[in-house]
């Protein structure tokens, strides 16, 4: 049953003139104090779902965007600020690009951050989608094949550092610890110093394509997984895709049980209302994304995200999106009976994430937050 919700904030900060008709996305260009504004905003998100019951407030991890869309960097550092500004709300990994770091930095980072908020980080792993960055640290993008076993040594490599006493790796791209000498012996296994010490560690990652092979993998290694603004004949496959997997490896789950589910919402009086709020910031979301193959609307987009290809953004509409569930636009009643339906279909499911797209505006979001708070969540208490 529904019992969590969360929201999620991937960095942007407040654009003018969105939609497709306004500024091209390679064209904006912002200076360095307009690009600091994220921690602003990321600042009084947490507060705000800290104070409306949120549990979990998402953020994403991203570089070198100066176009403004997303600008947060390094989540596990923010995630000790805002944990020290807030009272209770969980801080999200969603999600730290495992490619852009060193695998023990970022356990280390991590642990770090689970020690000094007492437990209130919540990790994620990635891949990310952006080739600038992925690049620009070292790590190219050869091919998808190329960067998906990279992902998954390093993760694999996470996970011995969180969860053994002492480790050793050796992989196609690492060898951990190297056989050097120290203090009179012969180096052979080492220990994260120090480990997390809140457990049971959960471990997050999206399901962007639904493909075998991630699936297995997040199975294999008991990583729970977030399905987020993706239409609904896709959420019903890739759910019970996740369930067979992780049955696959004697986790017996009820269906959407370790699922985060997110969708992107308005609320308004009136559905035609709601949708005219949205639309210029859909579509803003839209002419950035699409390019980099990350729309999952239709069925041809999902092939287009599996295969890293470009998309068009004028084949994503904010109709087909509130008709395929993957935006929830209207009255908050409505949105209420929506969330039960999907309640009954998937009776493991507990998370449910909102969010809204690149460019609105700081004061819409903490507005649709606490109308959100007030008119859709105590449903589910």
């Amino acid at each position: 049953m529904i019992r969590r919700f969360s929201t999620l904030y991937v960095g942007h900060i407040e654009l003018e003139q969105c939609g497709l008709a306004g500024i091209p996305a390679d064209d904006r260009r912002y200076p360095n104090a307009r690009l600091s504004e994220t921690f602003e905003t990321a600042t009084a998100l947490a507060q705000a779902t800290d104070a409306l019951g949120y549990d979990t407030l998402w953020l994403a991890e991203h570089h070198f965007q100066h176009e403004g869309y997303e600008c947060i960097p390094n989540i596990p550092l923010l995630a000790v600020d805002l944990a020290h500004r807030t009272r209770r709300i969980k801080i999200g990994c969603a999600f730290n690009i495992v490619p852009t770091w060193h695998p023990l930095r970022l356990a280390e980072d991590y642990a770090t951050a689970d020690i000094l908020t007492k437990g209130r980080v919540v990790f994620g792993v990635g891949r990310g989608y952006h080739s600038r960055e992925v690049e620009t640290f070292g790590n190219p993008m050869l091919d998808a094949e190329a960067n998906r076993e990279l992902f998954e040594e390093q993760v694999e490599i996470i996970l011995k550092a969180f969860r053994e006493e002492s480790f050793s790796h050796q992989g196609k791209h690492y060898t951990i610890p190297p056989e050097v000498p120290y203090r009179g012996y012969r180096l052979k296994e080492i220990t994260l110093v120090p480990r997390p010490v809140h457990q049971p560690l959960e471990v997050w990652q999206p399901i962007v394509s639904g493909s075998a092979r991630s699936l297995d993998f997040m199975a294999r290694h008991g990583i729970k997984g977030v399905i987020s603004a993706t239409a609904e004949q896709f959420v019903e496959r890739w759910l019970r895709d996740y369930q067979a997997a992780a049955g696959r490896h004697g986790r017996n789950l009820q269906l959407g049980e370790d699922v985060i589910l997110g969708f992107r919402m308005c609320l308004d009086d009136s559905e035609a209302r709601a949708m005219d709020r949205a639309r210029p910031y859909f579509e803003e979301h839209a002419k950035f994304m699409a390019p980099l193959g990350m729309l999952r609307y239709s069925e041809e987009q999902v092939k287009a995200v599996a295969a890293r290809q470009a998309q068009s953004p004028t084949t994503a509409t904010l109709e087909n999106g509130v008709a395929n569930r993957s935006w929830l636009c209207g009255p908050p009643a409505h949105i209420v009976g929506y969330l039960k339906e999907v309640e009954a279909r998937y009776p493991g499911l507990q998370h449910i994430m909102i969010a809204w797209a690149l460019g609105t505006p700081r004061e819409l979001m903490i507005e649709q937050l606490t109308r959100f708070a007030r008119e859709v969540m105590p449903a589910f208490r």
